[in-house]
């Protein structure tokens, strides 16, 4: 039953860490935005070939932050989700735990998935992000990634009777 209820702990704590990014960034919009403007921007980013790439328009700021936002209370809620759904099936047999993980590995993935295509892929390389001095949040992002993919791994482990 241990592994079972690491799994879970371990959903639970990602859904936490992800709807309280989330709301964080709600509460206070204006720390993280800057960010997204930076970056989408690539005013901090020094001369390159690659500025034709730089979006310049405050609305778009805004709906790739609500997007950003969106997606990491969407995957805290599934991941929470998930764990619950988890937690109801703690005690049932390997197969129907098994059946229990879909919400949990869904919610995981999602949140790597924001990560690794939002900050490391998109953010990173196509916005020539890992060039800012004061905005490359790669190595941060690099970190959720690392941790949640080995969550994931560690939860789609098949169950054995």
């Amino acid at each position: 039953m241990i592994p079972r209820y690491a799994k879970i702990l371990l959903v639970a704590c990602v859904g936490l860490l992800l709807l309280m990014v989330g709301f964080d960034n709600i509460l206070d919009y204006g720390a993280n935005f800057a960010g997204v403007q930076h970056i989408l921007s690539m005013d901090t980013v020094p001369d390159s070939a690659f500025q034709w790439r730089a979006i310049r328009s405050g609305l778009l700021y805004h709906v790739v932050y609500d997007f950003i936002m969106a997606a990491e209370i969407g995957s805290g809620a599934l991941c929470l989700a998930g764990a619950i759904r988890l937690l109801r099936a703690k005690g049932e047999s390997a197969r129907a735990f098994n059946a229990a993980k879909d919400l949990a590995i869904g919610g995981l993935a999602a949140g790597i998935g924001l990560y690794f295509l939002g900050f490391m892929t998109i953010g990173g390389e196509w916005f020539q992000m890992w060039r800012s001095q004061g905005w490359n949040m790669q190595e941060a992002a690099f970190r959720f990634v690392g941790s949640v993919g080995l969550i994931l791994l560690f939860v789609a482990q098949p169950e054995t009777e």
